[in-house]
């Protein structure tokens, strides 16, 4: 654990080069909330050695990953694999003297004692704790829109169908669907012969996928278990309450849409709805079908906030039920700025200050 100055911290970034990595730095460094002492950047031998540029670190040389190298920072962003995270994040956490971390994959998410965080809904988990762990990017989007309402309206059931970015699969998936759009266009326009898909189970261009992650034993995808799963730690919702989730992957390079369908224990007011999510934090209501006005992959792509439209009272559920559109940039609402979020909490509740001295 490395000594600096008052609440500035040294900060570690495990895959800084990977599309979650990047965005991760770039929201620390435009945001300016997290004073940075100074900023270290770990990769597997093949990266070390190289040099990045940052926009107020200068060119920051990535160092040969090691435990003992990143136990001296202040606080460790994983942007890595679950693998990776298994393997070490415990270790880099472990005993007074370790770093917090901060991890983005799946590895420590369902394990009671370590808390998921979405900073708006339960950041005061993180207190008292080293490891935390970042949310599925579907469900960190749609729980921005979604908890607000839970508090105002209370909740029974949430249906979600979600139209998920070439993004949510990292920068190969982003390049896969540019590349096979290029060879797409370039052919016969009538078939998608010829057309490579490693990383999706078929070719993403012109085309949707109903499947996200793989199939589990009920007919639901992984990625649809874990809307479910983590929509019920972070909001400690119990098991009494259906989740359902249908996930869907279509041909945009970022932001995830959700559609999202709420039973209510309460009897809704639209107005009341409205002005709920407009108080919201991270949240921005685009809402006007006269100017059609509406969230879209196409403006909410960048955005700090989730972009939330299409409120409406559901016609399964009546005056109990709501039904919105949501959109939400998945690299940075459902991945980099909410780990970076989550240490901004730590920040202001002390965690940090201590875990420094």
């Amino acid at each position: 654990m490395s000594s600096t100055t008052l609440n500035s911290y040294t900060i570690g970034i495990v895959g800084a080069t990977g599309a979650v990595g990047k965005e991760i730095r770039n929201c620390i460094e435009d945001r300016g909330v997290l004073k940075v002492d100074k900023l270290r950047f770990f990769g597997s031998k093949r990266s070390a050695g190289k040099t990045v540029s940052t926009k107020n670190s200068g060119d920051v040389d990535i160092e040969l990953f090691s435990v003992d190298a990143a136990r001296e920072c202040d606080v460790v962003f994983l942007a890595v694999d679950g693998d990776f995270a298994l393997e070490h994040a415990k270790a880099i956490s472990a005993g007074d003297d370790g770093a917090i971390v901060i991890d983005n994959s799946s590895a420590f998410r369902y394990e009671p004692d370590i808390p998921l965080v979405v900073p708006e809904i339960n950041g005061e988990c993180t207190k008292g704790n080293k490891l935390i762990a970042n949310p599925n990017c579907t469900t960190a989007i749609g729980l921005m829109a979604i908890w607000p309402l839970i508090k105002a309206f209370g909740v029974k059931k949430i249906l979600m169908s979600t139209y998920q970015a070439s993004s949510g699969a990292g920068q190969p998936g982003m390049d896969e669907l540019t590349n096979g759009t290029k060879q797409y266009l370039e052919g016969d326009l009538m078939s998608h012969d010829g057309i490579k898909n490693e990383i999706f189970a078929y070719p993403l261009p012109f085309n949707v996928i109903p499947q996200i992650d793989k199939f589990q034993e009920n007919g639901y995808t992984k990625e649809e278990m874990k809307v479910t799963w983590e929509s019920r730690k972070i909001c400690d919702l119990g098991e009494d309450i259906p989740i359902s989730c249908s996930a869907v992957r279509i041909p945009t390079i970022r932001a995830h849409s959700e559609v999202i369908v709420m039973e209510t224990e309460n009897k809704v007011d639209l107005k009341i709805a409205r002005q709920v999510l407009e108080d919201a934090p991270g949240v921005v209501v685009k809402d006007d079908p006269d100017t059609l006005t509406y969230p879209m992959p196409l403006t909410a792509t960048g955005s700090y906030d989730v972009e939330v439209g299409r409120i409406r009272k559901s016609l399964a559920f009546g005056d109990y039920g709501l039904e919105f559109f949501v959109c939400g940039d998945q690299l940075l609402r459902g991945a980099a700025l909410n780990a970076v979020l989550v240490a901004e909490e730590m920040d202001r509740n002390g965690a940090l200050s201590s875990s420094s001295e």
